[in-house]
Protein backbone atom coordinates (compact mmCIF):
# COMPACT_ATOMS: atom_id res chain seq x y z
CA UNK A 1 0.00 0.00 0.00
CA UNK A 2 1.25 3.51 -0.77
CA UNK A 3 0.11 6.82 0.76
CA UNK A 4 1.31 10.23 -0.33
CA UNK A 5 2.58 12.69 2.26
CA UNK A 6 3.87 16.15 1.49
CA UNK A 7 7.41 15.77 0.04
CA UNK A 8 7.42 11.97 0.42
CA UNK A 9 5.59 8.76 -0.31
CA UNK A 10 4.79 6.46 2.60
CA UNK A 11 4.84 2.75 1.91
CA UNK A 12 3.21 0.02 3.99
CA UNK A 13 3.64 -3.73 4.13
CA UNK A 14 0.76 -6.21 3.81
CA UNK A 15 0.11 -6.04 7.57
CA UNK A 16 -0.31 -2.26 7.51
CA UNK A 17 3.06 -1.37 9.06
CA UNK A 18 4.88 1.67 7.70
CA UNK A 19 8.07 0.41 6.04
CA UNK A 20 11.13 2.13 7.55
CA UNK A 21 14.91 1.71 7.58
CA UNK A 22 17.66 3.10 9.80
CA UNK A 23 21.38 2.74 10.50
CA UNK A 24 23.40 2.74 13.66
CA UNK A 25 26.32 4.81 12.38
CA UNK A 26 29.58 3.97 14.14
CA UNK A 27 32.83 5.92 14.20
CA UNK A 28 34.85 2.73 13.63
CA UNK A 29 34.69 -1.08 13.76
CA UNK A 30 34.86 -1.14 17.58
CA UNK A 31 31.24 0.10 17.63
CA UNK A 32 31.96 2.11 20.79
CA UNK A 33 30.59 5.44 19.51
CA UNK A 34 27.34 5.97 17.63
CA UNK A 35 26.12 9.02 15.72
CA UNK A 36 22.72 10.43 16.67
CA UNK A 37 20.85 13.30 15.01
CA UNK A 38 18.50 15.90 16.41
CA UNK A 39 14.80 15.18 15.95
CA UNK A 40 13.01 17.28 13.34
CA UNK A 41 9.97 17.54 15.65
CA UNK A 42 11.89 18.08 18.91
CA UNK A 43 15.32 19.61 18.10
CA UNK A 44 16.52 19.20 21.70
CA UNK A 45 16.12 15.40 21.50
CA UNK A 46 18.51 12.95 19.83
CA UNK A 47 17.41 10.04 17.62
CA UNK A 48 18.85 7.33 15.37
CA UNK A 49 18.82 8.48 11.73
CA UNK A 50 16.23 6.68 9.64
CA UNK A 51 12.93 7.07 7.85
CA UNK A 52 10.35 5.72 5.47
CA UNK A 53 11.16 3.49 2.53
CA UNK A 54 10.23 4.63 -0.95
CA UNK A 55 8.19 2.43 -3.31
CA UNK A 56 10.27 -0.48 -4.66
CA UNK A 57 13.20 0.49 -2.40
CA UNK A 58 15.00 -2.28 -0.55
CA UNK A 59 15.63 -1.83 3.20
CA UNK A 60 19.43 -1.64 2.86
CA UNK A 61 19.22 1.06 0.18
CA UNK A 62 16.71 3.07 2.20
CA UNK A 63 18.90 2.89 5.31
CA UNK A 64 21.94 4.26 3.46
CA UNK A 65 19.86 7.00 1.79
CA UNK A 66 18.32 8.07 5.10
CA UNK A 67 21.67 8.47 6.92
CA UNK A 68 23.02 10.42 3.97
CA UNK A 69 20.03 12.81 4.08
CA UNK A 70 19.59 13.07 7.86
CA UNK A 71 23.15 12.72 9.22
CA UNK A 72 25.28 13.75 6.25
CA UNK A 73 27.50 10.69 6.41
CA UNK A 74 28.69 8.04 3.98
CA UNK A 75 30.12 4.70 4.94
CA UNK A 76 30.35 0.94 4.72
CA UNK A 77 27.05 -0.85 5.22
CA UNK A 78 27.32 -3.70 7.70
CA UNK A 79 24.97 -6.31 9.09
CA UNK A 80 21.22 -6.22 9.54
CA UNK A 81 20.85 -5.79 13.30
CA UNK A 82 17.16 -6.61 13.31
CA UNK A 83 13.62 -5.68 12.36
CA UNK A 84 11.89 -3.64 15.05
CA UNK A 85 8.15 -3.07 15.38
CA UNK A 86 6.51 -0.13 17.08
CA UNK A 87 2.81 -0.57 17.75
CA UNK A 88 1.90 1.99 20.43
CA UNK A 89 1.36 5.36 18.78
CA UNK A 90 2.39 4.44 15.24
CA UNK A 91 2.53 1.17 13.40
CA UNK A 92 6.15 1.05 12.14
CA UNK A 93 8.37 -1.83 11.08
CA UNK A 94 12.00 -0.68 10.89
CA UNK A 95 14.96 -2.55 9.37
CA UNK A 96 18.06 -1.49 11.31
CA UNK A 97 21.59 -1.91 9.92
CA UNK A 98 25.07 -1.05 11.12
CA UNK A 99 27.23 1.36 9.15
CA UNK A 100 30.86 2.40 9.66
CA UNK A 101 31.24 6.08 8.79
CA UNK A 102 33.98 6.76 6.24
CA UNK A 103 33.05 10.34 5.30
CA UNK A 104 31.31 13.15 7.13
CA UNK A 105 29.89 15.99 5.04
CA UNK A 106 30.27 19.54 6.35
CA UNK A 107 26.85 20.56 5.02
CA UNK A 108 24.11 18.06 4.25
CA UNK A 109 20.46 18.11 3.19
CA UNK A 110 18.80 18.20 6.63
CA UNK A 111 21.38 20.54 8.19
CA UNK A 112 20.73 23.09 5.45
CA UNK A 113 16.95 22.61 5.13
CA UNK A 114 15.85 22.16 8.76
CA UNK A 115 18.92 22.87 10.90
CA UNK A 116 19.40 19.25 11.96
CA UNK A 117 22.44 18.55 14.12
CA UNK A 118 24.50 15.40 14.72
CA UNK A 119 26.58 14.26 17.67
CA UNK A 120 28.76 11.28 18.60
CA UNK A 121 27.76 9.39 21.76
CA UNK A 122 29.36 6.56 23.71
CA UNK A 123 26.96 3.59 23.52
CA UNK A 124 25.85 3.75 27.17
CA UNK A 125 25.27 7.52 26.91
CA UNK A 126 23.24 7.07 23.73
CA UNK A 127 21.08 4.38 25.36
CA UNK A 128 20.41 6.65 28.33
CA UNK A 129 19.57 9.59 26.05
CA UNK A 130 17.20 7.53 23.88
CA UNK A 131 15.38 5.67 26.68
CA UNK A 132 13.66 8.83 27.88
CA UNK A 133 11.90 9.71 24.61
CA UNK A 134 12.63 7.00 21.98
CA UNK A 135 12.82 3.66 23.81
CA UNK A 136 12.56 1.68 20.57
CA UNK A 137 15.73 3.44 19.36
CA UNK A 138 17.45 2.47 22.63
CA UNK A 139 16.45 -1.13 21.84
CA UNK A 140 18.50 -0.95 18.64
CA UNK A 141 21.63 -0.32 20.71
CA UNK A 142 20.72 -2.89 23.35
CA UNK A 143 20.48 -5.47 20.55
CA UNK A 144 24.19 -4.92 19.74
CA UNK A 145 25.22 -7.27 22.54
CA UNK A 146 23.00 -10.00 21.07
CA UNK A 147 23.93 -9.43 17.43
CA UNK A 148 25.98 -11.73 15.26
CA UNK A 149 29.34 -10.28 16.20
CA UNK A 150 31.63 -7.45 15.18
CA UNK A 151 31.03 -5.20 12.21
CA UNK A 152 31.05 -7.05 8.89
CA UNK A 153 31.13 -5.18 5.59
CA UNK A 154 28.82 -6.43 2.84
CA UNK A 155 30.75 -7.19 -0.36
CA UNK A 156 28.44 -7.70 -3.37
CA UNK A 157 30.83 -9.96 -5.26
CA UNK A 158 31.36 -12.47 -2.43
CA UNK A 159 28.51 -12.11 0.06
CA UNK A 160 24.79 -12.52 -0.03
CA UNK A 161 23.03 -9.26 0.68
CA UNK A 162 21.95 -8.61 4.28
CA UNK A 163 18.46 -7.82 2.94
CA UNK A 164 17.93 -11.36 1.68
CA UNK A 165 17.93 -12.70 5.22
CA UNK A 166 14.55 -11.03 5.73
CA UNK A 167 13.13 -11.08 2.21
CA UNK A 168 9.55 -12.34 2.27
CA UNK A 169 9.04 -12.50 -1.48
CA UNK A 170 11.62 -15.21 -2.11
CA UNK A 171 14.07 -12.82 -3.74
CA UNK A 172 17.58 -14.22 -3.86
CA UNK A 173 19.27 -10.83 -3.65
CA UNK A 174 18.74 -7.18 -2.86
CA UNK A 175 18.68 -5.33 -6.16
CA UNK A 176 19.80 -2.03 -4.61
CA UNK A 177 22.76 -3.47 -2.72
CA UNK A 178 23.93 -5.95 -5.33
CA UNK A 179 23.86 -3.53 -8.24
CA UNK A 180 24.37 -0.11 -6.71
CA UNK A 181 25.66 -0.71 -3.19
CA UNK A 182 28.94 1.12 -3.54
CA UNK A 183 27.20 4.04 -5.26
CA UNK A 184 24.66 4.32 -2.47
CA UNK A 185 27.23 4.04 0.27
CA UNK A 186 29.70 6.40 -1.34
CA UNK A 187 27.51 8.81 -3.32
Amino acid sequence: MIKLKQNQTRTYDVEGFKRRAACLCFKDETENEVLLVSSSRHPDQWIVPGGGMEPDEEPCGAAVREVYEEAGVKGKLGRLLGIFEQNQDRKHRTYVYTLIVTETLEDWEDSVNIGRKRKWFKIDEAIEELQSHKPVHAEYLLRLADSCGPFRVYTPSTDSCPCTRVAENGASHCFVCSTQGSDLVNR
